[in-house]
């Protein structure tokens, strides 16, 4: 049995179904549309202010930035069209262990460019040996997030990284370290963080508007259960034993490589912490900037959830995890039905409430609907790119940094130890390991399958 959090009376104002709520969470989103986008993307500390990229003029061919994608399944193919659309850069790489994904992309890039100099690649690492790539996209399954990312940085790349940035704590730190030893720009793929309603949302708690913020609740759906268990032999346009790479050594099963559409390795834990970490890292990320924790980590956290109980999918299908900050403040993170929260984040504070999706924007009360902080993005800015070229060509921070990218995931991975655990646990911040807890702190890593490393 789960237990149902109460919002205050204010949230009962907004009366919105929770069928409504998994409608909100899947909105269409066409990644190739080439429409002309506003960006409003908000610094971490107020007051919110929109970029000079807003009126930078596109540079000439010359000075493109050179992409390449690695991974070009489901997400990367977005990310292939949004490289080789854009006039900031041109897609000249991509890569893939699955062959058909590779010339897939390279055919939508030759069209999109109008040549045929964008190459494929089967090894990321023959990819990152390229002295003219400038940035990489990583779109790849989880477990391999952290290690490609890294190889790109050491290799001088800059890099926008799929979200959930690490497939482990200990992962995600190495990130952060690399990205400030080599001075890059690395981008996580929240691109909440580039939309006008969530950017709304956390203007409003942030400056005061709510009065005492001291709740935010992030709902994701529910995670499916099921997947085929039944060995198979893998497709042969995939080189399986490459696409597991660190993780351990398993028979191939149908849809076991898919990842688009939620289906196959979002949903096994040797790849993946399911809807906890990939829907997560947007909604956790989207309530902790609004809580404006960015940089502080919270002291406790507990869980209940459900486990698929048949099938080859494992991680938790349905949650609530409750995690608590010294100040008081709270961040509830939960499937439909388990807290009572409104669209895909919540945040509540003493004198009213605001929830936004990406869709929509509401709030308690009404007044506040009419401030926001200046020139706002559209609700779908494929900007989240562009503001990764820009903080390239000026040596900033993107909307997403590698702090705040780690802090939110790291969220998600306390859920998933908690959910585990079944007990509250307690957590450092500084030493980013739990307290007094040597069991709890065994699953903040996780090994990899020889020759892979962090230290490759």
């Amino acid at each position: 049995m789960f237990t149902t959090f109460h919002t205050t009376d204010h949230t009962r104002e907004y009366g919105k179904p929770h069928s409504n709520i998994m409608k909100s969470v899947y909105p269409s989103f066409d990644t190739h549309s080439r429409r002309s986008f506003l960006r409003g993307a908000l610094a971490a500390s107020l007051p919110f202010a929109v970029p000079s990229m807003l009126r930078a003029a596109a540079p000439p061919p010359s000075k493109r930035l050179n992409l390449a994608v690695i991974g070009t399944g489901g997400q990367g193919s977005g990310h292939a069209g949004v490289w080789a659309g854009v006039p900031e850069s041109r897609l000249v790489a991509v890569c893939d262990v699955n062959r058909q994904h590779a010339e897939q992309a390279k055919a939508a890039a030759d069209a999109a460019q109008g040549d045929k100099a964008c190459a494929i690649y089967h090894d990321f690492r023959e990819l990152l040996a390229r002295a003219d790539i400038d940035a990489v996209s990583i779109a790849v399954p989880d477990h391999w997030h952290a290690l490609i990312a890294l190889a790109a940085l050491r290799a001088g790349k800059h890099v926008y990284l799929e979200k959930p940035v690490a497939y482990t704590v200990e992962q995600g730190r190495a990130l952060v370290n690399a990205v400030r030893r080599y001075g890059a720009v690395l981008q996580n793929g929240t691109q909440q963080r580039s939309m006008s309603y969530f950017q709304r949302a956390a203007w409003l708690a942030r400056t005061g508007r709510l009065g005492n913020v001291h709740t935010a609740i992030a709902i994701s759906p529910d995670g499916p259960q099921g997947g085929d268990p039944n060995p198979a032999t893998p497709p042969p346009e995939i080189d399986y034993e490459f696409w597991l790479g660190p993780a351990q050594s398993k028979p191939y099963t149908p849809g076991r490589c898919s990842g688009h559409g939620g289906v196959g390795w979002y949903h096994i834990r040797d790849y993946s912490g399911g809807w906890v970490t990939a829907w997560g890292s947007h909604h956790v990320d989207s309530a902790q900037w609004a809580l404006g924790k960015d940089h502080e980590a919270p002291i406790s956290v507990e869980a209940k959830g459900e486990f698929p109980k048949e099938g080859v999918f494992d991680t938790c299908s349905k949650w609530r995890s409750e995690i608590r900050y010294a100040d008081g403040k709270k961040l509830i993170f939960a499937t439909p039905g388990e807290a009572e929260g409104k669209m895909n984040i919540l945040i509540q504070g003493d004198q009213g409430w605001v929830c936004a999706d990406r869709g929509s924007i509401d709030a308690y009360p009404k007044s506040l609907l009419a401030e926001h902080p200046g020139p706002l993005a559209d609700p779908w800015p494929t900007d989240h790119f562009r503001d990764f070229l820009h903080a390239i060509r000026e040596g900033r921070d993107p909307a997403a940094p590698i702090e705040a990218a780690h802090q939110s995931t790291t969220l998600c991975h306390l859920t998933n130890i908690a959910l585990v655990m079944q007990r509250p646990l307690r957590w450092d911040g500084a030493r980013e390991r739990f307290i007094d807890d040597p069991v709890a702190d065994r699953m903040l890593t996780s090994p990899m399958r020889a020759p892979w490393s962090l230290n490759a």
